[in-house]
């Protein structure tokens, strides 16, 4: 269940994350919040990047919306997608 989300919108995923230590396997969520910026593909290759900023960096990741290792997708805040523009020319990027 991928829920209908768009470019501007701030979303929260959550990633599965296998930890080994000393032998033993275990699985946590870890969650990734920040700005779509951007969908591409269909189908099954469809993927989306997320934006965000940690101590002044920005750091973007790029999940596929099918990946088995996505525990789940929850949007936040809808946007608009001017709004990723506007946060761009506010950075000083371009």
């Amino acid at each position: 269940n991928v829920p209908e989300f768009r470019v501007g919108d701030t979303v929260n995923v959550g990633c599965k994350i296998i930890e080994v230590k000393s032998g033993k396997e275990r699985e946590r969520i870890q969650n990734f919040e920040g700005l779509v910026i951007a969908r591409k593909g269909e189908g099954v290759s469809e993927t989306f990047t997320v934006r965000k900023v940690v101590s002044g960096i920005g750091v973007e990741r790029i999940f596929p919306v099918n990946s088995p290792n996505i525990a789940s997708i929850t949007v936040t805040k809808k946007g608009k997608e001017e709004m990723y523009n506007i946060i761009k020319e506010c950075l000083g990027t371009k």
